[in-house]
């Protein structure tokens, strides 16, 4: 089993460190290697994915990622900045299908901004479709207007698009969790003004033709943005494009207490994935040992179930972190009066002496 382990920027190599601690106690037999992703990768190299980290990437079973980006990147050209290796690698890995739990777990009820009522139990499983859609599409650029409100003005333009079989695929992935799940799909879209999702809309409907056991339902993004916040666990999968996806999935991290506790998957059809947590780099606490790397930990699992078939070694993962947050440990982001205030190395530590 290869893993190729890139750490990135930010609190992303604090957070891998303690993730690849985890699965050095399993007793399993891993081949992993380090490569520079991100800022890291354009200050040695020139470029955020390097030929090197991309070959590796590419060779490996599944790829553990931290985290990319930092302010002071901001200024370069956009090729450069640390965002597009994530990018490239969903690319260039042909990784479509982006799995994102939002699990409240029994311990952290009180950590969300929600009440405990509207909350507890919440189990949901965002799919978001990941190469396609205005993320990807072309043309895009600047230019000078021709027509519209103001002729003449610099303006500049992205475009939305997606191809039946994009939609299709990432259709039977969400039926096909749902049948493992409660046989409940939610499609998110916006087909009352975009034309792209009427087409989803539609494709999405077609498909779901083929899974008679599955409740379908149709919401717009707005609906939904409102929805997940009023009454979130009428949700069971919800599946969508690309951008309403990333917005979403991080609406529906702080319904669990914290975006640090979010872990996710992204596949390909082989099964190749990406693992990284649902955060960013967080430059703002870089190197201060307290950035929550659990959702790093639960990502790892993650790795295991989806890419390496070793599903009990998942459980084992996933039993630990509800072990450790049962004695009460929590980093900054999660803590609350009348528990444990611990760092990210030592929340690292509790997990692998959970393990034990």
């Amino acid at each position: 089993m290869k893993i190729a382990v890139l750490p990135g920027d930010g609190i992303g190599t604090e957070i891998v460190a303690e993730a690849v601690k985890v699965l050095n106690v399993l007793g399993l037999k891993f081949e992993m290697e380090q490569a520079l992703v991100g800022g890291a990768a354009y200050e040695a190299h020139g470029h955020p994915l390097p030929d090197s980290t991309l070959k590796l990437a590419k060779e490996a079973d599944a790829v553990l990622f931290g985290a990319v980006g930092d302010w002071k990147y901001d200024k370069l050209d956009r090729p450069l900045r640390p965002e597009q290796a994530i990018l490239g690698l969903r690319k260039n890995l042909g990784l479509f299908a982006n799995f994102r739990p939002a699990i409240c777990y029994e311990q952290l009820v009180g950590a969300s901004s929600l009440k405990p009522e509207l909350i507890a139990g919440l189990d949901i499983l965002i799919i978001r479709e990941l190469t396609g859609d205005i993320y990807f599409g072309q043309p895009r650029g600047r230019r000078v207007a021709t027509d519209g409100h103001f002729p003449g003005a610099e303006e500049a333009f992205d475009t939305m698009r997606y191809s039946k079989p994009e939609i299709e695929r990432i259709a039977h992935v969400a039926f096909q969790a749902a049948r493992k799940r409660s046989k409940k799909v939610t499609s998110v879209d916006k087909a009352n003004v975009l034309e792209t999702f009427q087409f989803w809309k539609d494709v999405v409907t077609e498909v779901h033709a083929q899974y008679p056991d599955v409740e379908l339902q149709h919401m717009y993004v707005d609906n939904a943005a409102m929805q997940l916040v009023k009454a979130p666990k009428a949700f069971d999968v919800v599946v969508t494009g690309n951008m309403f996806g990333d917005i979403l999935s991080d609406e529906a991290s702080m319904l669990t207490g914290s975006i640090g506790m979010l872990p996710s998957a992204s596949l390909n059809t082989k099964n190749q994935g990406l693992y990284e947590p649902s955060h960013g780099s967080a430059p703002d606490i870089a190197g201060k040992g307290v950035a929550n790397p659990l959702a790093t930990i639960l990502s790892a699992a993650m790795m295991l179930r989806f890419s390496l078939n070793q599903p009990d070694a998942a459980d084992r993962i996933e039993a630990a972190v509800k072990k450790v947050l049962t004695q009460g440990l929590r980093t900054p982001d999660i803590y609350s009066e009348g528990t444990t205030r611990v760092g990210t190395r030592e929340m690292g530590e509790a997990v692998v002496k959970a393990l034990g």
